[in-house]
């Protein structure tokens, strides 16, 4: 059966973010602003990467994928925000629509794997230093990444299969800046029972599930670093997972609280100020907070800027 047989909807108007007129030209240029630091940010984290070999560590591989992902993640549902804010052109194609739940779904869910794979990482380096390089194997590293993106495929296209046999009959509004799975259910004239069992149980799997194992590392990372009491190490410690905490929590944080918490407890206005949180702003965040804070990543700055300038001289 077709998409056109299943809805009599040929297309979504998207209301993007709750804002006045007059102040639409301020937050066109916040977050394009935004958008540009964070392509530009994650893009020099995997050019850095790819050019230094000491960078070349199980860590780093991570990270470039993390980078590559938040780059795309943002891509998926900024431009659309903007291209609305300056053109008030707010329709999407069924089909569009369809597409940017899947990528959406699918990114969501690999940043979720990705950072746990960097959480776990972390506890490996801290927790069993010497079984490091037996335990966080190239072929280890390559198969959690491997089967991180299997995982957020098999869960974004089980979303977008469900979500492509409901109909949609008269109202086309979606009161967010993206095709939200969420809001799309409530526009639907169909049964979606199945749709909110199918979020509650790969929710738990993509989400919820990696933010537990998150929480779990950081804990023995803690817990390891305060055996070996040290002013100093305990400081850079607190530093460095703190501010990762810090990043994971808003973006879980944001996710829980849209998806996973009952509906009564916010306003559509919440909800987009979350989905911001985790669409525009972690994404930013993440090359700041997980490398170029980092004295490897500034070395290989450092380095790549001393050749350029060397050559040009």
């Amino acid at each position: 059966m077709t998409m056109e047989n299943q809805s009599s909807v040929s297309e979504f108007l998207l209301l993007g973010l709750p804002i006045q007129p007059e102040q639409q030209g301020m937050f066109f240029a916040l977050f394009l602003g935004m958008y540009l630091i964070t392509v530009v940010g994650n893009l020099l984290i995997i050019l850095l990467i790819r050019l230094d070999s000491r960078l070349h560590t199980p860590m780093y591989f991570f990270l470039s994928h993390l980078a590559l992902t938040d780059i795309t993640f943002s891509s998926v549902t900024v431009p659309k925000m903007l291209m609305i804010m300056q053109t008030k052109h707010k329709s999407i194609p069924y089909a569009g629509c369809l597409s940017q739940t899947y990528f959406f779904i699918l990114l969501a869910d690999l940043d979720s794997f990705l950072i746990t794979s960097m959480a776990y990482d972390r506890y490996v380096a801290i927790c069993h230093p010497l079984h490091y390089t037996t335990i966080m194997s190239q072929g280890v590293c390559v198969m959690l990444v491997l089967g991180s993106w299997v995982i957020a495929c098999a869960c974004a296209l089980w979303h977008t299969l469900l979500l492509a046999r409901l109909s949609f009959c008269a109202d086309n509004i979606i009161p967010y800046f993206f095709c939200d799975l969420a809001a799309l259910l409530k526009l639907s004239c169909s049964d979606t029972s199945l749709n909110q069992l199918v979020i509650s149980t790969a929710g738990l799997t993509a989400i919820m599930l990696p933010f537990v194992c998150i929480l779990v590392s950081y804990g023995h990372i803690g817990a390891t670093i305060l055996r070996v009491p040290s002013a100093k190490g305990i400081c850079k410690a607190l530093s460095t997972c703190g501010s990762h905490l810090s990043v994971v929590t808003l973006y879980y944080g944001a996710i829980i609280g849209v998806y996973f918490l009952p509906s009564s407890n916010s306003t559509n206005d919440s909800n987009i100020i979350a989905s911001v949180m985790y669409t525009v702003v972690t994404p930013m965040l993440n090359p700041f907070v997980y490398s170029l804070r980092n004295k490897d990543m500034k070395g290989a700055l450092r380095k790549l800027f001393s050749k350029r300038t060397y050559s040009s001289n």
